[in-house]
């Protein structure tokens, strides 16, 4: 008779414990990945965000009058804006005023909101604005200057000098 005292396969415990690490492994894969897809979601709502801000910004003075207000507005129900516009203060020691004459900075701040946590994305920049009203005398062309001699006009051969 022969004695069997040779262990064959695992144990009920040793595969427990595999199976436990196993899980806790899988369990921390998971969370890694999980939060990888989060934060790939929030980049793109952060993205689309920029865009609709910066969409907003360059439309200001150009597909709508630069002037002094303010106006909301919602996109994709999802994002909330609103467009501020107001004449830029300048510090009287860093810039002389009668520098700009009818030339003045309009500071436009854009907001976008967005999501259940609030989160909300600001951008600003400066405008500059002709007041059509005060007009600019470095803008209109001098008439003295503009009189030319009429016996030079005419003889442009395109060659320079």
């Amino acid at each position: 008779m022969k004695n069997n005292t040779a262990q064959q396969g695992f144990s009920l415990l040793e595969v427990l414990i595999a199976f436990a690490i196993l899980a806790l492994s899988v369990g921390i894969l998971l969370k890694v990945f999980s939060g990888g897809a989060n934060t790939a979601l929030l980049a793109e709502e952060y993205t689309a965000a920029v865009q609709i801000a910066e969409s907003l910004m360059a439309a200001e003075g150009v597909e709508t009058p630069l002037k002094t207000g303010e106006i909301t507005g919602f996109e994709d129900t999802k994002y909330t804006w609103w467009v501020r516009v107001r004449p830029y203060q300048f510090s009287p020691s860093t810039v002389p005023v009668t520098a700009l004459d009818a030339r003045q900075l309009m500071k436009v701040d854009v907001v976008v909101s967005w999501g259940e946590e609030g989160r909300e994305l600001r951008l600003s920049t400066l405008k500059m604005f002709i007041n059509p009203d005060l007009g600019n005398a470095a803008d209109k062309p001098d008439n003295n200057q503009d009189q030319g001699n009429e016996s030079d006009q005419g003889n442009d051969t395109g060659q320079g000098n």
